[in-house]
């Protein structure tokens, strides 16, 4: 789950080695992520996983990919199942990215 991933762009240090005890925000912003969507998606579940229950994790996602509601939001549906989580779009940042909260129950 937190092991470095591979895809066709080489190997992506994971974003996050441990679980969080606090809330705390996830880098979905680096160059490797603007190149691929699924990449985001598989280290924000990540992200979800390893924030321990009653904390949040803000998901900083990339500009390039546009409005979270655009590809996050149903991944996050899915994670639904499984999770007890909630979630809400913040704010756009001013270097383009998007900022979504994920509270996890």
């Amino acid at each position: 789950m937190t092991s470095a991933h591979t895809d066709k762009h080489g190997t992506v240090e994971p974003v996050t080695d441990r679980i969080h005890e606090t809330s705390w925000s996830a880098n979905l912003e680096k160059p490797q992520h603007a190149a691929d969507i699924d990449l985001v998606i598989a280290q924000a579940l990540t992200a979800i996983e390893l924030t321990a229950p009653g904390n949040h994790v803000n998901l900083v996602t990339h500009g390039d990919h546009d409005h979270p509601e655009t590809f996050l939001f149903d991944a996050l549906e899915n994670a639904v199942e499984n999770t007890d989580i909630t979630w809400e779009y913040i704010k756009q940042c001013g270097c383009g990215g998007h900022v979504t909260r994920v509270h996890v129950e």
